[in-house]
């Protein structure tokens, strides 16, 4: 079955006048000479959030086929669990405008044609996400173009595919990912006042999508802005907007990743500019409103995926691979798409067989410190939750039945929460806080955060400078002598403590040990002491107080064996502790004990 001619584009405004109303502050005083805008400040008092949306799960990637090697097969399973995806692609994906097969020697043979090439990719999405569907990879979409800002330009494709409840939705704006001006690329526009970017034409795109415009900084963050205030999805995926620092050499080879940094250069520009517009429209709908929108977020991995032992069992990979398949087509079939039916140097057996092993992992940035926590006993607990970029309260009323969600601010916060309860009944929550997300010229800061008794305070951060950026989420544990323990994987990649005692809160200390993944266990044995684990490249790295109330300190190797993701520990009875994680590439468990 071939593609047939795409139906007659509808302009219409996307945003109309609500999502006029959000996109409009990006455009009034954002721009180098004018007040640069803040993150949204904690209500005066805690106020109930929007609520009863329909299920929606809006993804912001920076080329196509980033969801299918970077989120899948999160977004296959929500596809069919009957939740809807728009997924929205920032670059056109254009590159140097050469789409060829996998083997390189075929290369010369194609000319450099950014849009068609940027058409391919488009029509590969269209392929992939037809078979998630559980449709024909050629069955014909519904192709509109839409407004982003009202009165003007650039215009975006919206490509939308149902089949029975489900539907899928591409959103295509088109921003240049390859300027021969080396003072024009996608960071820089992030980074610097000034810059503008090209809309880059996709061959057959219908009109007036294919006419040209042009990108900037704010006029991105407003189109992001008003794209989230339309579809008001309940979750939003993102990219990851502080990759690790990544040391290139003959071991470890740059291959795609910008320099120094484990990561594309744009995945990291289109992470920042997500993350500013969801800010932005948190700000602008609390206001609007008069209700904070209640949503979740989860920050996916990119490069790193090279870096470290692959996390997922063999017949997941295999499914990603038969998606990525049919993104990267072939020249050969008939899709009835100008520009080509697919991505080619991504067709094939490319994705499985590539070196570089994107495909054989996913990576939550956050993993094991979940956005929820609950503090108290049953029938009388209190929820707190990440939702919207703050913090929700929720009270147990009776045995299982939760009040109304409060709105306790501190945004915006990193998808990640740990709580401890105080002697006085109180609760000690901590988080990642995004203390300046700017761009244009501005800050870009990363801080660790405190909430206790309604009031929030910086707890600073181990790092300084642009490291500060690289710190992980904190996880805290209370030991028997009343001090709280405050962990965060470091720039480093080691760990990182701050304790908190009847003094007060004393500096950031540096552990020190091996490179480590997010995904901290943290515990306190039978005898009191604080314990640290946490996934190494080939073992369980361990730290640990020698003695109740002594400092913790690095522990000998555990000599456990090469673990594929973060591990879960618990203590035992006798003394021990127990660990429980997954072995790399593969469905099969290791559960060992440690002696203490």
């Amino acid at each position: 079955m071939n593609d047939t001619s795409p139906r007659p584009p509808s302009r219409r405004a996307l945003l109309g006048a609500a999502g006029a109303a959000a996109a409009g502050f990006a455009l009034t005083g954002c721009g180098p000479s004018g007040p640069r805008p803040s993150p949204p400040a904690a209500p005066a008092a805690p106020q109930s959030y929007r609520t009863g949306a329909a299920p929606l799960v809006l993804q912001i990637l920076a080329h196509p086929d980033d969801d299918l090697y970077f989120m899948n097969p999160d977004t296959l399973h929500t596809l069919q669990s009957g939740v809807p995806v728009v997924s929205v692609y920032v670059t056109g994906g254009e590159s140097t405008g050469v789409n060829h097969e996998p083997d390189e020697k075929r290369k010369h043979r194609h000319r450099h044609d950014r849009g068609a090439y940027s058409s391919a990719r488009h029509q590969g999405l269209r392929q992939a996400y037809a078979t998630m569907l559980g449709l024909p990879h050629f069955t014909p979409w519904r192709r509109e173009v839409v407004t982003l800002l009202p009165g003007e330009g650039p215009f975006a494709e919206v490509d939308t595919l149902s089949n029975g409840r489900v539907k899928a939705t591409l959103v295509f704006l088109q921003v240049s990912m390859h300027e021969p001006d080396p003072g024009a690329s996608l960071p820089l526009m992030w980074a610097k006042p000034g810059v503008t970017l090209p809309y880059v034409v996709a061959e057959g795109a219908p009109s007036p999508a294919d006419q040209a415009g042009q990108w900037t900084h704010d006029t991105l963050v407003a189109a992001l802005a008003g794209l989230l205030d339309h579809y008001r999805p309940t979750l939003i995926r993102t990219l990851d907007p502080d990759p690790d620092i990544q040391v290139h050499d003959r071991t470890h080879p740059k291959d795609s990743d910008q320099p120094g940094y484990s990561d594309h250069r744009d995945h990291t520009a289109a992470a920042l500019f997500a993350w500013k517009a969801v800010t932005h429209w948190v700000s602008r709908a609390t206001t609007r409103d008069g209700v904070a929108p209640d949503f979740g977020t989860a920050v996916y991995r990119g490069y790193y995926n090279q870096r470290w032992p692959f996390n997922l069992p063999p017949a997941t990979v295999a499914l990603k691979g038969r998606l990525l398949f049919q993104y990267g087509g072939d020249e050969n079939w008939a899709c009835g798409n100008p520009g080509g039916c697919g991505d080619y140097g991504q067709g094939r057996n490319q994705p499985m067989t590539n070196r570089k092993g994107w495909v054989r992992s996913t990576h939550q940035r956050y993993p094991a410190t979940p956005p929820t926590a609950v503090t108290g006993t049953p029938g009388r607990r209190t929820s707190f939750e990440v939702r919207g970029t703050r913090v929700v309260r929720r009270a147990e009323t009776a045995a299982g039945v939760w009040g109304p969600p409060q709105d306790l601010g501190g945004g915006p916060l990193a998808p990640a929460l740990s709580a401890v309860p105080q002697p006085d009944g109180g609760t000690l929550l901590f988080a990642l806080r995004f203390a300046a997300l700017e761009g244009n010229g501005g800050p870009n800061t990363r801080d660790v955060v405190q909430w206790r008794a309604g009031r929030w305070t910086s707890l600073g951060n181990p790092e300084r400078g642009d490291r500060a950026r690289r710190t992980g989420a904190p996880v805290a544990l209370t030991t028997p002598d009343g001090r709280v323990h405050l962990f965060v994987r470091n720039a480093s990649k080691g760990l990182s403590t701050r304790v908190l005692d009847a003094t007060g809160w004393g500096p950031w200390q540096d552990l020190r040990g091996g490179e480590i993944q997010e995904g901290l266990a943290v515990l306190t044995d039978r005898s009191g002491r604080a314990h640290v684990l946490a996934a190494g490249h080939d073992t369980i790295h361990h730290w640990a107080q020698e003695l109740p109330g002594g400092p913790v300190v690095l522990r000998p190797p555990t000599g456990l064996p090469r673990p594929g993701d973060h591990p879960v520990a618990v203590p035992t009875p006798d003394g021990a502790i127990d660990v429980t994680y997954r072995r790399p590439a593969s469905t099969r468990f290791v559960h060992a004990r440690i002696a203490v």
